[in-house]
């Protein structure tokens, strides 16, 4: 085999190549090592970690580019026939690339937060170039609790489709618990009672957040809330009376505070004579030998 020829410009430039990802590459490693011991926040950490990795894939792009450039001054002619091979070839990639930096920019949703993103909701546990990681709740599961698969969305998909974000905003959500109770029960003693379990599970540190954040955003926004306790409504259904709870609660503590509040009612309920829950029912009809209809509940 005959010897490397290094007087050859194309042996030169592929070594130097080489050697420019390898050192980056290993400054890179030192730095990642660094943050991974020195940082302790996950959240930083992840964010640090990524950055370093996009300042090396910059730093490589430009130096290997003048690398392997005949002349320098034909640099612009040369990204202009490159950007318009790249606009026709790989129009889906440029698109996610530019979702990245509008996600980047703008901060729609961040790591850590819960969203719904093209009919997926989860929270968010990595932003990438090309797509954004979620790891998915609710699905098959009830409650907006964690299924354990990670879904990958394009981030061209932020231009297209309708994005919620759970944790932004006031940082809590209005959830709502309702309750059937027959019509001969004392549906306002019903009502009273899920009224005063919802105070007694309220959390005065939520709603004192979710008012500060309002007033903040109303700054931004057209936006006004006048209450931020409990309410209880009253709705008349076929089957009896709905109470509904409405109250304020954390994102990732929904189902938490509806077992509380579920048990609580149930125990309520039961102490009293006078209130019973309602379900559907149905009359079924008989005709007898004199020609007479009986009815019969089910």
């Amino acid at each position: 085999m005959d010897a490397l020829n290094f007087d050859d410009p194309l042996i030169r430039k592929l070594i130097l190549s080489t050697g420019i990802v390898v050192i980056t590459y290993l400054i890179g490693f030192w730095v990642v090592r660094f943050i991974n011991n020195k940082v302790e926040d996950f959240k930083r950490r992840h964010q640090s970690r990524r950055f370093t990795y996009y300042i090396i894939f910059f730093i490589d792009s430009i130096i290997i580019t003048f690398i392997w450039l005949e002349d320098p001054s034909s640099l612009t002619t040369y990204l202009g026939f490159l950007s318009a091979g790249l606009a026709l070839a790989l129009h889906q990639v440029l698109l996610n690339i530019a979702g990245w930096l509008l996600i980047i920019l703008r901060r729609p949703f961040g790591l850590g937060d819960r969203i719904e993103w093209d009919q997926v909701q989860g929270d968010v546990i990595d932003i990438r170039v090309f797509y954004t990681t979620l790891l998915e709740v609710g699905n098959w599961v009830e409650a907006d609790q964690s299924t354990g698969r990670l879904v990958n969305i394009p981030n061209s998909t932020i231009f297209k489709a309708a994005l919620f974000n759970y944790t932004r905003g006031f940082g809590c959500i209005w959830n709502e618990i309702k309750f059937l109770v027959t019509f001969e029960s004392d549906w306002e003693r019903a009502k009273k009672i899920v009224l005063e379990t919802g105070y007694e599970h309220s959390e005065e540190e939520i709603e004192e957040r979710a008012r500060r954040r309002i007033i903040k955003m109303s700054k931004n926004y057209m936006i006004k809330y006048g209450k931020f306790t409990p309410i209880a409504y009253v709705e008349i259904k076929s089957s009896g009376v709905q109470v509904t709870l409405r109250y304020l609660t954390s994102v990732r503590k929904r189902r938490i505070s509806e077992n509380q509040i579920n048990e609580s009612i149930l125990k309520k309920f039961k102490d009293e004579d006078n209130i019973e829950f309602a379900y559907p029912t149905s009359r079924l009809y008989r005709r007898t030998e004199e020609g007479k209809f009986l009815g019969s509940n089910e």
